[in-house]
């Protein structure tokens, strides 16, 4: 069986516990408040503007024998610039401070899924970091497009507050076939059980990030300036 499909089964059960998180539900059926979204919008804030130095650092870290997924790192270095001044944005669109979110802390969820991730490309081993991938994008494929849909509806938000979720939602699509064949040339059984470990646990943290906010019932950490009425 090629790894990626591998990967895909044996990740299952905790995709579905994440999946199972009351706000992702929520957003799912359009039950979800202005300040639900923006606190899950804060959130993504706060772990998507690490995505751009942990690719850096899983390059600098990958070994000669791996030089061919160093490229691809390369490539996803590339698409990934910027993505987070793009939730900034949507936040802005939403009526909110966006600089009072730029200087905002992470909620503790929040914390400990980067601090996983950087300890698992300094510490164990830079391959983990695709565990992280195959959550985040196979997460957005699954549900982004969706979900923006519905939380644009109930709330009546400009298009214009939702270009992360719909832009993960189709530049996943491609990125998750590109990472489909990276992942199949992967051979040695201890790197694939690696990142299965990884993956495994970047789905409790990230699920665990989806249930704080829920748990918060709003934005954690501090006080917006902007109109709640956005539309």
């Amino acid at each position: 069986m090629a790894f990626f499909k591998t990967l895909t089964n044996e990740t299952e059960a905790a995709r579905r516990v994440l999946f199972s998180a009351p706000i992702i539900e929520k957003s799912l059926t359009g039950d979800i408040t202005l300040d639900d979204y923006v606190a899950f919008l804060e959130q993504a804030y706060h772990h998507v503007k690490h995505t751009i130095p942990l690719l850096m650092s899983v390059g600098a870290r990958l070994p000669e024998d791996k030089e061919w997924l160093r490229e691809a790192v390369a490539e996803y270095i590339e698409e990934e610039l910027g993505h987070q001044e793009w939730i900034l944005n949507d936040i802005a669109a939403c009526g909110y401070d966006k600089e009072a979110v730029r200087n905002s802390t992470s909620n503790s969820s929040t914390e400990l899924m980067v601090a996983y991730a950087y300890d698992m490309v300094n510490r164990v081993n830079p391959l983990g970091f695709f565990g992280m991938v195959q959550v985040l994008e196979g997460t957005s494929v699954s549900i982004a497009e969706k979900a923006a849909d519905k939380i644009r509806s109930a709330l009546s938000l400009p298009k214009e507050a939702f270009s992360y979720l719909y832009s993960h939602g189709s530049l996943d699509q491609g990125h998750i076939k590109f990472f489909e064949n990276l992942m199949n040339q992967i051979e040695d059984s201890r790197e694939q059980e690696q990142i299965i470990h990884a993956a495994n646990m970047f789905y409790r943290l990230y699920g665990d990030m989806f249930r704080s906010i829920n748990g918060n019932h709003g934005i954690p950490h501090m006080t917006y300036k902007g109109i709640k009425d956005a539309a």
